[in-house]
């Protein structure tokens, strides 16, 4: 067996105490079963839907099957899950006061699908009260997605705290960089430079495409022009459209900087929300493709925080692209 700083990083033994998975490298896995039953009921049963029409409440949570396991390989976590749930749901319309009951059902939330693609049946019980079941449908399943969203992001966060452990390099450098900080020795000669290697992130890459009713340099305007941003985003916005430039929107909850501009084809940044892991950054690639009078716009944003995957995509889905179709459609002047 290989001591440390000799042979094949893959297979060296740290001197751990606890001696499990050295540099995250060995496959283990975690049952989530048990955890995600009861993260499921605590997420979904007690959501209250409201409208005009009247009010409605999730209750039991009368299904639950399926399973779901987190793997860690390579120090990178694998996720499997998949499930079938019934919920029923009671409801006063506001106007007779009739109460009514139905169900939700789930058949399929799994990892092969995003939540917004994942199947939910709304039903109810013979008689009138359909308004109530329109309600469910529409405004009802909105806050299913939602707490659905919250489940997995506790699977990939809550769940699997632990699973990924600090490396041989980690402890070394907290250790030296704690020694530096004592000294008053801050500055690091180039010759003699150290990286801090923290704990891997698990990050993934998110593919999303979206067609505007824009020619593409308008477009490309709109993510380059501090007046424009600051129109679709609805708030003051720090934007230095050049290489190096700093990007700040929605208040400071996304930061970064422009890494490289091609008007009206291209645009890279680097880019964060801001409850991301300190200095941690994805890269967003933006690329403006013409299609007759329209542009497809398509992103492709590397190195997300597994546990940041949905809010992310939710993101440039909510935040960016409904906001800019929204803003694409007033009158033209208002848009300059």
């Amino acid at each position: 067996m290989a001591k440390w700083g000799q042979g094949d990083p893959r297979w060296i033994v740290e001197e751990r105490a606890d001696a499990t998975n050295v540099n995250n490298w060995h496959w283990t896995e975690r049952d989530a079963t048990a955890w995600s039953k009861i993260k499921l009921k605590e997420v979904l049963e007690g959501l209250v839907v409201e409208g005009e029409v009247g009010r409605c409440e999730i209750g039991d949570l009368k299904h639950v099957e399926g399973e779901a396991s987190c793997s860690s390989r390579k120090g990178r976590l694998i996720f499997f899950y998949e499930w079938n749930l019934r919920l029923a749901w009671r409801g006063t319309v506001k106007e007779s006061g009739e109460k009514h009951k139905g169900s939700v059902e789930i058949p399929n939330l799994s990892e092969e699908n995003e939540v917004d693609d994942t199947e939910i049946n709304v039903s109810k019980k013979k008689g009138e009260g359909d308004v109530l079941k329109e309600l469910m449908r529409t405004e009802g399943t909105m806050k299913v997605r939602e707490a659905l969203r919250a489940y997995l992001k506790a699977l990939k966060t809550e769940f699997t705290s632990g699973m990924i452990l600090p490396t041989k390099a980690t402890v070394v450098g907290e250790e030296l960089a704690a020694e530096r900080k004592l000294s008053g020795n801050s500055t690091q000669d180039s010759s003699h430079s150290l990286d801090i290697v923290g704990v891997k992130i698990p990050t993934v890459k998110i593919v999303m495409k979206e067609m505007f009713n824009s020619p593409a340099d308008e477009l490309y305007g709109i993510f380059t022009t501090k007046e424009l941003v600051q129109k679709f985003s609805k708030c003051p916005a720090v934007i230095e459209a050049e290489k190096g430039g700093k990007l700040q929107m929605f208040d400071g909850c996304v930061s970064g900087e422009y890494a490289e501009l091609v008007p009206s084809q291209r645009i890279v940044l680097k880019w964060r929300c801001r409850n991301w892991p300190d200095e941690h950054y994805a890269t967003v690639a933006l690329n403006f493709k013409a299609v007759a009078a329209q542009t497809e716009l398509q992103l492709e944003c590397k190195g997300v925080p597994v546990s940041n995957e949905d809010s992310t995509r939710q993101c440039w889905k909510k935040q960016y692209f409904e906001e800019i179709h929204t803003l694409l459609q007033q009158p033209k002047d208002s848009t300059e």
